[in-house]
């Protein structure tokens, strides 16, 4: 039912020139500057659900309460979990990069020095599982993936 209502909503496009666009603007007190889906109106902190589904012409209204309020959630956060998605993506295809038994973790300056101490502790195999030590940071894990980039030629600026 929400992938079904994200998508009539997706579909229904209102623009300052068109009747819906226009009634929109009524409600908003100030007229549509660019054409938007129903879907990406309902990101506006002015408008939810209930307010926008009262503009005549973006009916029917889903009468179920959660499947409206789902709905209104992930417009709102659509963007935030589109750049979460990515992030989580980017750190999948780095679990697997080894790491050498004889890493120089000394050479990141910019580690705290608890994270080294806990990295130079348990000699993690992988940039994964240096990531689910508690305390090192996805910071940290960047850090390390640069210096493992760099082969261990040169100790990387401190961060700052």
């Amino acid at each position: 039912a929400i992938a079904g209502e994200i998508e009539r909503l997706r579909g229904l496009w209102a623009s300052p020139g068109n009747a819906l666009g226009q009634r929109l603007g009524e409600l908003l007190g100030q007229p549509l500057g660019r054409e938007s889906s129903a879907f990406d109106l309902l990101k506006r902190p002015e408008l939810d659900y209930t307010r926008l589904m009262s503009v005549e012409g973006m009916g029917p209204v889903q009468s179920d309460r959660q499947v409206s309020e789902q709905v209104e959630i992930q417009s709102r956060y659509e963007g935030y979990l589109a750049r979460q998605q990515v992030e989580i993506e980017r750190n999948q295809r780095h679990d697997d990069q080894p790491i050498p038994c004889d890493f120089d973790y000394r050479q990141l300056s910019g580690l705290s020095a608890e994270v080294l101490q806990k990295l130079e502790n348990v000699r993690p195999a992988t940039l994964g599982q240096a990531g689910r030590i508690p305390g090192v940071t996805p910071a940290a894990v960047s850090l390390l993936l640069i210096g493992l980039r760099r082969g261990g030629r040169e100790p990387l600026a401190r961060a700052g």
